[in-house]
């Protein structure tokens, strides 16, 4: 089943002789499970595309389709919505709260909406990620693989139909690249989560089902 869809997609930024075509037509589909990496050097547009399909940004063209629902049509308000509900983020600042414990760090979308903690599944989450002894312990006292990890819990605690990561192991060294990317990839799979990583490793994106090459905002290769 498709999850996720673009149509025409283009982001330009100046005019005329100064415009810059950061996104240039781009039309993809990804399906429900899958692990799908974005390559592409820098200023290629990956960045910018991510910003497109997590709803950051908006399209000076085109439209993107998150379980059929065009995500541009939405006002601003009812899009913060969605999106708190629909796409977890992960980037390559963790993003914790460092005043929370681990736990709350990954309860604390769930919460933000006025939902009731699925405890049974958080708890399954935590498991899977290899943090259940440390869900009360504070961010500072955490390595930098730790609290990726607790990063990841965090977008996959919502049940989103989609995660984003955005060069999610850029502050890791290899091995610790290599283990949360590991992690990542078998939680999704265990939780049939859609995961969608930039990426400008290519040794990281071999791990995906599915890489997607990006340059001079055009996708060159494994769009469909």
């Amino acid at each position: 089943m498709e999850v996720l869809h673009t149509e025409g997609l283009r982001k330009y930024y100046g005019n005329q002789e100064n415009q810059v075509k950061a996104l240039d037509g781009i039309d993809l589909s990804i399906k429900q499970g899958e692990f799908v990496a974005i390559v592409g050097t820098s200023g290629s547009g990956k960045s910018t595309l991510l910003h497109m399909l997590g709803g950051l940004d908006r399209p000076s063209e085109g439209k993107v389709y998150v379980e059929n629902k065009d995500i541009f049509s939405l006002e601003d308000d009812a899009l913060t919505i969605f999106r708190r509900r629909k796409i977890g983020f992960v980037f390559q600042a963790f993003n914790l709260v460092p005043v929370l414990n681990v736990y709350e760090n990954i309860v604390l979308p769930i919460e933000l909406d006025g939902n009731s903690i699925d405890k049974n599944y958080v708890n399954q989450v935590i498991d899977s990620l290899g943090l259940t002894e440390k869900v009360n312990s504070m961010p500072n006292q955490l390595s930098g693989g730790q609290q990726q990890r607790v990063a990841i819990a965090r977008a996959l605690a919502t049940k989103p139909a989609i995660v984003l990561a955005d060069e999610p192991t850029g502050n890791l060294d290899s091995r610790t690249s290599q283990d949360v990317l590991s992690l990542l990839k078998v939680t999704g799979q265990n939780f049939n989560q859609t995961i969608v990583m930039i990426t400008h490793n290519e040794e990281i994106a071999q791990m995906a089902d599915r890489i997607i090459r990006i340059e001079d905002g055009k996708i060159i290769k494994g769009g469909k």
